[in-house]
């Protein structure tokens, strides 16, 4: 794999775009999955597929729907076990020239992508969107953190009272 390009590359060249919607369902691979689960601090990516369609609106915007489901594991925050993760999410994105990015503001619920190739990379559009989706604290079910409360009337230099007390001999 290049360093340029990402783990989970599904090219759709600008050039076989119709008028008709064009639809494609698109899974990663075992070593794709693997690579994906590096990139974004995964225990493991079990499951990554989706469901893509790409529709012309006018000579130069694209308007992609996907939908993805995705089963991994990342690390508890609190007690760094294993947690099995799975998620079914759906986005849009509109591509265009990046001069109409400021006009495209219409849609608060469909976000915009420079177009400043002649392909759109809808398996790399999926793997960003899964990475927006994570959990961003994931936790073992029963993990409790616990952190020493201050009394209210402890004042700010409390803590730094307890320090100098621990060094006296």
């Amino acid at each position: 794999m290049s360093a340029d390009r990402p783990e989970f590359s599904r090219i759709v060249p600008l050039a076989q775009l119709g008028t008709k919607p064009f639809r494609q369902e698109i899974a990663a691979t075992e070593a794709e999955r693997d690579a994906l689960a590096r990139r974004f601090g995964l225990l493991a990516l079990d499951r990554l597929m989706a469901e893509v369609e790409l529709v012309r609106q006018g000579q130069d915007t694209i308007l992609l729907h996907a939908a993805f489901e995705a089963a991994f594991v990342q690390e508890c925050v609190v007690t760094l076990d294993p947690v099995d993760g799975a998620m079914a999410a759906s986005f849009a994105l509109r591509y265009g020239p990046p001069e109409h990015e400021s006009e495209d503001r219409i849609d608060e619920e469909v976000g915009f992508e420079p177009l400043v190739n002649d392909f759109i990379d809808i398996g790399e559009a999926v793997a960003q969107e899964f990475s927006l989706a994570l959990p961003s604290f994931p936790r073992s079910p029963g993990a409790v953190l616990e952190i020493e409360e201050e009394p209210a009337d402890a004042g700010p230099f409390a803590a730094l009272s307890r320090l100098a007390d621990r060094e006296k001999p």
